[in-house]
C-alpha cells in the first residue's frame, strides 16, 4: 500500500520504557502504520519487527484528520543508554515521504534512548505563539543535535500551557479558519448563542478580536465579574486576551496542527497568509500586522520543534490556559462557567482537544476502549447530545495525573480538576488539590528515596506575590490577579506541608514547575526536623511568554526586603514552619533571585536524586545557571 499521505503533526515520542514505547502523529488520510526498532549496539543492530494490529487506535475527526496512538510492546526487552532507530512507516511510506527534514544530521533514521535514570530533565511551560520572544523548544531541539547521545537528557516535561486556547493572536486564528476547510471536519451546533453553527464561526461571523462578545453574559455571571471587575462589563471567561478564545472542536485541533508543525502552514497559500481579515479597525490592522510579524518567526522554528520532539520522549499535563484562564479557580467560577451550556462547551472542546493531542499518550491506558469510543461517536457528530454527554464526561473525568517508572519516580500532578473548594465563600480561591487527591499522593511517595514530582504551578512561589494575591482575595477579588497557589487555600496548604514532614517521605524532592513566567530556584528545609527531606522547587517558565520585565524587577527587589530571613513578615504565611533559601542565577549582579528569560529549563541530577546543576537555556541563545552551593544561596 501506497497511498499519498500528509503527516500534518508528529510524530511524537511519547512514554518510553524497555518494554513499551508510545508514538503520537496526525494524518490527513487514514494510515496503516508498520515499525522496526533498529538498537544500535556493539553485538547487534538487528530490526525488532513490531506487531502494529493492535498496538495502534485511530481517531477519525474529519475527512482528512486523522489522530493517531501506537502503543507497542517489543518481543524482546529495549537496550537503555543506546540508540534505537524507529523505522515507522505510514501506508508502506517512510519518513522521507512525509518529513524530510526529521533525521538530524549523520544519522539514517529518527532515533530515540531510552534513559530510565533520570540523570537530566528538560522542562517549561508556557508557550504562546505571539508572545515576542524566541522559542525555547528551538534550544531543545539544538541541544539535541549538538550533543553526544549517552548524554541527553532522559525526556522532556512540558508542564501545562501547550496552547493558549484563550488568548489566540489574530493571524493565529485567520490560518485556523483557513485550515479547518482542508480537514473536513463535521460542523458543530452550538448551544444557547446567536451564532447556531460552528462553521459560521469560521467564516461569516469570524470575529476576529470581539469573541468575548459571544460569550455567556448571564445574571450569574455579570454578579460574579461584578466583584472582579468592579461592575465593568465582561463574559464569564475572564482572560483579559479572550478576545479570539477558541470555541469549536476544529479549532481546538487546528490550533494543535499549527503549533506543533509546519504542515498545516504549508496548505495555506501565500495570499492567504498575507491577506487581512475584512472588518477590521485601524488599531485592529496595526495588532493583527504586530502578531503576524511575531508568528513568522514562530513558524520558521516549527521544523526544528518537530524534530525534536520525534526524537526525545515527551511528557505534558494542562494547565489553565490548555483550556482557558482562571480554570477551576474558585467554586464560583465553576458554578458560573458550567452552569451555562455555551460556556461549558467551550471548556469542554478544549478538554477533549487536550485528551486526542496530550493527555491520551502520558498514560494511555488511563483511557479505555469504551471511552475512546465515545470519543469517536462525539467526533463524528459534533454538537449532538452525544458529544455533550462526552464533554459531561470528561469534565468529571478523574485520571489526568500519571506516574512514569523512572529513576527517580516521576508524578505528575493534576492541579485542575481535583480542586479543593473552599469552605469559607465560593469566592475564595480552591486548593489546587483535595483531600482525596492529597492523600493518594501521599501512598504514592510512601517509601520512595527520590521522587521527581511535576507541579504546573510552583508549590512554594514568590511569597510577596503570594501575599498581593491574599490581599486581593480577602478583597473580593481573587480573579484579578490568579490567585492560584499553593498557599491559598488553608486545607490544602496544611495537609501539603504535612506530607513533606511525614516520616516516610522521600529523601529527596525534585519539584518542577512552570506557569509563573519567570524562572527560580529555592531550596525548603523545614523546621525542628533533624532528618529533614531535601526538599527544590525549579521553576522554568515561559518556553515563549515573559513577566513584564519593570514589574518583576521590582516584585523581586521587594520580596528581598519584605521577607529575609530575620524579617518577622515569614511568621505571617503558611510556610513560617520552613525555611525557603533562594538560590541566584549567575548572571544576578543586583542580587536578583527570579529570571525574566522564555527558554527551556535543564535539570541535572546526582546519582541519589539531588540537584547537580540546574540551566535555564534561554531562547535568545544564552545559558543561565543557578548557583547550588550553600555559600551561593544566602541573601544580600
Amino acid at each position: 500500500m501506497h497511498e499519498t499521505i500528509t503527516l500534518l503533526a508528529g510524530p511524537i515520542l511519547r512514554r518510553t520504557t524497555p518494554s513499551e514505547v508510545v508514538f503520537w502523529w496526525v494524518t490527513d488520510a487514514p494510515a496503516e502504520p508498520s515499525l522496526n526498532l533498529i538498537p544500535l549496539t556493539p553485538d547487534s543492530n538487528t530490526a525488532i519487527a513490531v506487531d502494529c494490529t493492535l498496538a495502534h487506535q485511530q481517531m477519525q475527526a474529519g475527512d482528512s484528520l486523522y489522530i493517531h496512538l501506537l502503543k507497542v510492546t517489543p518481543a524482546r526487552e529495549l537496550p537503555t543508554d543506546k540508540e534505537i532507530e524507529y523505522d515507522l512507516r505510514l501506508n508502506g511510506l517512510g519518513w522521507n515521504h512525509w518529513a524530510e527534514d526529521l533525521v538530524y544530521p549523520g544519522h539514517k533514521k529518527p532515533f530515540f534512548v531510552i534513559k530510565p535514570k533520570l540523570s537530566h530533565i528538560l522542562h517549561g511551560s508556557c508557550r504562546k505563539p505571539h508572545h515576542d520572544s524566541g522559542d525555547g523548544l528551538v534550544r531543545v531541539d539544538t541541544l539535541l543535535a549538538s550533543t553526544p547521545t549517552e548524554e541527553w537528557p532522559s525526556l522532556l516535561i512540558m508542564n501545562g500551557d501547550q496552547i493558549y486556547a484563550d488568548d489566540v493572536a489574530g493571524p493565529m486564528l485567520w490560518a485556523i479558519h483557513h485550515l479547518i476547510p482542508h480537514l473536513g471536519m463535521p460542523d458543530e451546533t452550538l448551544p444557547c448563542v446567536d451564532v447556531k453553527q460552528a462553521s459560521r464561526l469560521h467564516n461569516d461571523t469570524p470575529c476576529y478580536y470581539y469573541r468575548e462578545s459571544l460569550l455567556p453574559n448571564t445574571e450569574a455571571s455579570q454578579k460574579m465579574l461584578s466583584q472582579v471587575f468592579g461592575g465593568a462589563r465582561k463574559p464569564v471567561f475572564t482572560s483579559a486576551s479572550a478576545h479570539n478564545h477558541l470555541i469549536s472542536i476544529a479549532e481546538v485541533l487546528a490550533m494543535y496542527l499549527l503549533v506543533w508543525s509546519p504542515e498545516g502552514w504549508k496548505k495555506l497559500n501565500n495570499d492567504t497568509q498575507k491577506a487581512l481579515p475584512n472588518g477590521l479597525s485601524a488599531t485592529e490592522e496595526e495588532q493583527f500586522r504586530r502578531e503576524r510579524r511575531v508568528l513568522e518567526g514562530f513558524i520558521r522554528s516549527l521544523p526544528q520543534i518537530r524534530r525534536a520532539m520525534a526524537h526525545l520522549p515527551v511528557a505534558m499535563i494542562f494547565d489553565d490556559h490548555d483550556v482557558t484562564d482562571d480554570w477551576n479557580l474558585t467554586a464560583e467560577w465553576e458554578q458560573t462557567a458550567y452552569g451555562h451550556p455555551f460556556s461549558a462547551r467551550i471548556i469542554g472542546n478544549a478538554l477533549l482537544g487536550y485528551l486526542l493531542c496530550q493527555g491520551w499518550g502520558n498514560a494511555p491506558e488511563h483511557f479505555s476502549d469504551e471511552l475512546m469510543d465515545r470519543v469517536q461517536h462525539a467526533l463524528e457528530k459534533p454538537g449532538s447530545e452525544q458529544h455533550d454527554h462526552l464533554l459531561q464526561e470528561l469534565l468529571a473525568f478523574s485520571q489526568w495525573h500519571y506516574l512514569w517508572p523512572t529513576s527517580p519516580t516521576l508524578l505528575v500532578l493534576d492541579t485542575r480538576t481535583h480542586r479543593w473548594r473552599s469552605e469559607e465563600s465560593l469566592a475564595k480561591p480552591s486548593g489546587l488539590m483535595d483531600w482525596e487527591a492529597l492523600t493518594d499522593l501521599q501512598q504514592q511517595l510512601m517509601n520512595l528515596d527520590a521522587v521527581v514530582l511535576v507541579s504546573p504551578a510552583p508549590i512554594f512561589g514568590v511569597k510577596l506575590i503570594e501575599n498581593i494575591q491574599r490581599v486581593f482575595t480577602w478583597f473580593g477579588k481573587p480573579l484579578l490577579v490568579d490567585a492560584e497557589n499553593w498557599m491559598a487555600h488553608p486545607g490544602s496548604a496544611s495537609t501539603l506541608l504535612n506530607m513533606f514532614r511525614h516520616a516516610k517521605t522521600p529523601k529527596h524532592f525534585i519539584i518542577l514547575s512552570g506557569d509563573v513566567h519567570y524562572s527560580f530556584v529555592y531550596k525548603v528545609q523545614l523546621r525542628g526536623i533533624n532528618s529533614r527531606p531535601d526538599v527544590w522547587q525549579i521553576t522554568s517558565s515561559g518556553i515563549k511568554n515573559e513577566f513584564p520585565k519593570r514589574l518583576l524587577d521590582v516584585f523581586d527587589r521587594l520580596n528581598r526586603w519584605l521577607y529575609s530571613p530575620k524579617s518577622p513578615l515569614n511568621w505571617f504565611t503558611r510556610r513560617r514552619r520552613m525555611r525557603v533559601i533562594p538560590h541566584k542565577p549567575d548572571h544576578a549582579d543586583k542580587g536578583e533571585r527570579l529570571l525574566n528569560a522564555s527558554g527551556i529549563g535543564l535539570v541535572s541530577l546526582n546519582d541519589d536524586g539531588s540537584p547537580k546543576a540546574v540551566t535555564q537555556l534561554c531562547a535568545d541563545g544564552r545559558d543561565v545557571y543557578f548557583k547550588l552551593s550553600e555559600s551561593d544561596a544566602r541573601w544580600d
